[in-house]
């Protein structure tokens, strides 16, 4: 019979929130594991920016240097693993693991991040986080006063032209489909003229991930140098729904402003739970989950 190893929290997904969370507790000297598969969903991206004193640095630096730090806590372990089932205990929660392992912690975290769903779009997937882009915030900068194009519709082509068209006004709205626009939106669209192409794309064309030419169904090219794209997303992880955690309408895990999830004891942080995609973000959500889950430990505890 296999022996349960026991924790005070569990951290599922140890990227950027996963560890920031471990370091709050580590410092706290609370037995934490971090379960980590090892596959973060911006791996494919280049450069990390708009992070204080990391702008710029590679996102696997950012998280291999977090990881050696946090494991300078002896109280905090990780490995490398899958949680692939949950169900609740006595004081807690019981997790499985890909290799095995039955775990039991007093609290969870889920940092678990999310999972893009790619169009059905040739050279799109090579292109995402390179220069197929999702964030005006974290790429937008580097992309500035260059030929961009805006994969979406409706308000929220809307919105992200609003926001990019301080960076670039070379903008061309691209729907895949009828425009949803209201007159309002198409007139300060026609104000700052930026054209609306309903063709339905078929085909990125790009220099290893570099965009060069957006192909459409007809035949016709437009050439870009970056494609903002709003794709739908899932999430990662399976196991809170186990638990019974609520999503909110955008699809997130529904969390309070100290990171809880609607089941007491589970915590989630990062992009699994916050419309604010960045690595900064992630970060300062670990910190507030971990900080959260020494306070509930602390008040069974004392």
């Amino acid at each position: 019979m296999t022996k349960i190893k026991e924790y005070e929290a569990i951290i599922i997904g140890g990227s950027y929130a996963g560890l920031s969370a471990a370091m709050a507790l580590g410092r706290s000297l609370r037995n934490v594991l971090v379960i980590d598969s090892g596959l973060p969903c911006n791996s494919q991206t280049p450069h990390s920016h708009n992070f204080i004193t990391q702008d710029g640095e590679r996102p696997a630096a950012i998280a291999s240097k977090a990881r050696e730090q946090v494991l300078r806590y002896q109280t905090v372990t990780s490995v490398n693993d899958l949680a692939t089932s949950g169900k609740k205990a006595e004081n807690g929660f019981l997790i499985t693991t890909k290799k095995g392992q039955a775990l039991f912690g007093k609290k969870l975290i889920f940092a678990t991040g999310i999972k893009d769903l790619m169009p059905q779009i040739e050279g799109f997937a090579a292109c995402w986080g390179i220069s197929v882009i999702h964030c005006p915030y974290c790429h937008g900068y580097e992309f500035r006063g260059k030929n961009t194009g805006i994969m979406a519709n409706g308000e929220k082509a809307f919105h992200v032209a609003s926001l990019v068209y301080n960076l670039t006004n070379n903008i061309t709205i691209l729907t895949s489909s009828k425009a949803e626009f209201t007159e309002e939106q198409r007139k300060k669209l026609d104000q700052h003229e930026i054209p609306i192409i309903q063709s339905k794309i078929s085909q990125i064309e790009h220099d290893d991930g570099q965009v060069s030419d957006v192909v459409f169904e007809d035949g016709k090219k437009m050439k870009f140098d970056a494609v903002y794209a709003a794709i739908p997303f899932v999430q990662h992880c399976e196991i809170p729904f186990q638990f019974g955690c609520e999503l909110t309408e955008q699809g997130h895990l529904k969390v309070d402003q100290f990171q809880k999830t609607t089941v007491d004891g589970v915590f989630a942080c990062g992009d699994n739970s916050s419309t604010m995609r960045s690595v900064a973000n992630a970060v300062s959500s670990g910190n507030m989950a971990g900080a959260a889950v020494n306070k509930a430990l602390t008040e069974e505890e004392f």
